[in-house]
């Protein structure tokens, strides 16, 4: 199982205050899928995408190494010690279906190939001296250099960064000036026009309508004026009756007035004596 790898060292140019980007580009020379990863001595400095994969048989990849912004270029002697390591795996089909990651922790470590990459500084384009171009010593490894997995996408190269949309000042709208107190808008005379009819229409509507209840009270009133007479009446009616009623028997009996029976016998059968007597 191979693997075969373009270029087999990466050179990156100054200067270094900007992101820097190259490619590496990785080619499955088997007959069966490939699985990749990428490590590197420093992962806080450069950034791989993709940082793992698979290649199909006889397909390559290519693979975007990002060095990011330094704050200062380091010296022009300075040897760059950071290097790559490409790890390749054959896919059987018992991993057919794993995850890249599942694939580097199943597998034996002798069933996995490791390639190195070194990394260089190199000068920017046309800078010369004495009329040669310089040229950057060959770059020291460090053999016992811890690798780890850079992140995918911590950074971002420059040219792939999107263009910022301009942000346009939102126009301010023109301010009219405000009407004077004796010029009004037509709309506000309009509506003042159609408020005053309908008050008028509405008032003399209410006028109406209150004149009628006023003749209705007047009516009312005259009704339960000749009710009370009425009641009134009939009360003192009632309440005189039993007045008189009760006058009368508290009243004493009448006497009689005139000469009794007896005397009348008496004087009749005296005078008939008299008479008797004398004729």
């Amino acid at each position: 199982m191979a693997v075969e790898l373009q270029p087999t060292e990466l050179g990156f140019r100054r200067p270094f205050n900007v992101e820097v980007s190259e490619s590496m580009f990785l080619r499955n020379l088997n007959n069966e899928p490939v699985a990749f990863k990428v490590k590197t001595t420093a992962p806080k400095h450069y950034c791989v995408r993709p940082n793992s994969g698979r290649i199909e048989p006889g397909k390559s990849v290519e693979v975007q190494v990002l060095l990011q912004a330094m704050k200062e270029d380091p010296p022009l002697d300075a040897k760059c010690k950071d290097k790559f390591l490409v790890q390749s795996v054959a896919i059987t089909g018992d991993y057919e279906y794993s995850n890249i990651a599942s694939i580097f922790e199943k597998v034996p470590k002798s069933a996995v190939q490791e390639r190195k990459i070194r990394v260089n500084y190199l000068p920017p384009l046309g800078s010369t001296t004495n009329g040669t171009v310089e040229e950057e010593p060959p770059s020291v490894s460090s053999p016992a250099a811890p690798y780890e997995t850079p992140a995918p996408g911590a950074a971002k190269r420059v040219d792939d960064a999107p263009i910022a949309q301009p942000q346009f000042a939102e126009k301010t709208p023109k301010r009219e000036s405000p009407p004077s107190r004796d010029e009004k808008p037509p709309k506000v005379e309009q509506e003042k026009s159609g408020v005053s009819g309908a008050v008028s229409a509405a008032t003399d509507e209410t006028k109406e309508r209150l004149a009628d209840a006023l003749a209705q009270i007047e009516k009312l009133k005259k009704q339960l004026a000749e009710q009370g007479l009425r009641q009134r009446k009939a009360d003192s009616a009632e309440s005189t009756l039993p007045q008189q009623q009760q006058q009368l028997q508290q009243a004493p009996p009448a006497t009689e007035t005139g000469v009794p029976v007896q005397i009348v016998a008496g004087l009749c059968l005296l005078s008939f004596l008299l008479a008797y007597i004398f004729f």
